[in-house]
């Protein structure tokens, strides 16, 4: 049987701490374990840009093999520190229409080609090329772009919420919805670890879009209220800056309930989770992207992890899947955020959890892919 291709193209570098850069890859590993010949081109637009595929699979704890290919980026987006977003603009445009060109003289006209990249989807869609397009966020380009491009029958999206689709409704795009969904090969056996019941633990980048994403309230709860001195707080992640910066703040008031671990690799990160009893979703209220369009990967690893999970009340939050396993406390509100902690161990449910697999939702999309 003829081995079937898959072409990834993204404007996104490797490695990096995002999530979104980590649900690439993860992806990536679940076509590859489909039967799926991958190639990932992506731009070596950052100091500590690799394509070195050892390097990658060590960074992502993977080891299903597909091939990496880094482009060349002489242009100015990471090289100019004022005007950045113009110049991310400038930059994702130029870089997508070269690469594309390139690219499409050294694939067969049978390939599929994969992108999270407005621009690459552009070009991809002028000529005529099976493309599937993931939307995670909205945004004016992004907007035009799937406005040129509905008409296309080649084309094919995959939103990540509900309330994404809902929101191109009117495009009459063809799509479907996938949430993210969890590596479950990383995951230990229950009697390899054992599970603290005052454990909590929020996973994730400290900042989003260069901000603060909520973190602080979380702090203050653990450190001003007596209902929380029985708990534990770890917080994993990066930046490695920003880690650091909360860890001195706690050492110097001499708080002991919390730790700031930095960044970990993916299985001792999801070592940490089965560890613990309640997960954290927080996240500012500052962006439509937050509070509406998101689809938060750490939900997925907390609930196959068997925790409890406590989240900020907002939309996104309310849509995800068995959402019944989620605590609701609205944002900035000390007494509900304590409540929910304190109320949220209460005897799990057992529940089907095969169709939050990132396997399931690679057949998912082979199933897309494959349906004319």
């Amino acid at each position: 049987m003829k081995q079937k291709l898959l072409t990834y193209i993204t404007y996104q570098t490797f490695p990096a701490e995002t999530a979104n850069s980590l649900q690439t890859i993860s992806n990536i590993k679940y076509f590859v374990k489909n039967g799926y010949a991958v190639s990932l081109y992506f731009p070596l637009r950052d100091e500590l840009s690799s394509d070195n595929i050892n390097e990658i699979s060590k960074y992502y704890s993977i080891d299903e093999k597909f091939e990496l290919v880094g482009l060349k980026h002489n242009l100015p987006f990471g090289k100019i520190k004022f005007f950045k977003p113009l110049w991310f603009h400038i930059s994702h445009f130029l870089w997508s229409k070269k690469s594309v060109k390139n690219i499409l003289k050294s694939t067969k006209n049978d390939q599929v080609y994969f992108t999270r990249s407005d621009w690459v989807l552009y070009f991809l869609a002028k000529k005529n090329k099976h493309v599937i397009f993931e939307c995670h966020q909205i945004s004016k380009i992004r907007n035009l772009i799937l406005k040129i491009v509905s008409k296309k029958k080649n084309v094919k999206v995959i939103f990540l919420n509900e309330k994404l689709e809902e929101y191109f409704t009117h495009l009459n795009l063809n799509s479907i919805v996938l949430h993210s969904g969890v590596d479950t090969d990383l995951f230990l056996e229950s009697d390899t670890f054992k599970k603290d019941k005052k454990k909590v633990v929020f996973v994730g980048n400290l900042l989003r879009f260069g901000k603060t994403r909520g973190l602080d309230f979380i702090i203050n709860a653990f450190t001003e209220y007596d209902n929380l001195k029985d708990y534990t707080l770890e917080i994993i992640g990066g930046p490695k800056k920003e880690a650091e910066k909360l860890m001195h703040s706690l050492q110097e008031k001499n708080i002991k309930n919390i730790s700031i671990t930095g960044r970990l690799d993916r299985k001792n990160t999801i070592k940490k989770i089965q560890e613990s009893s309640i997960g954290i979703l927080i996240n500012s209220d500052k962006s439509i992207h937050s509070t509406d369009f998101t689809s938060p990967l750490k939900y997925f690893e907390y609930i196959y992890g068997n925790l409890s999970v406590v989240a900020v009340d907002f939309p996104s939050h309310r849509i995800l899947p068995h959402s019944e396993r989620i605590k609701y406390f609205p944002i900035g509100n000390f007494d509900e955020f304590i409540k929910s902690i304190l109320t949220s161990n209460l005897e799990i449910k057992e529940i089907d959890l095969t169709n939050i697999s990132l396997d399931y939702r690679v057949k998912e999309i082979i199933k897309f892919i494959e349906n004319s």
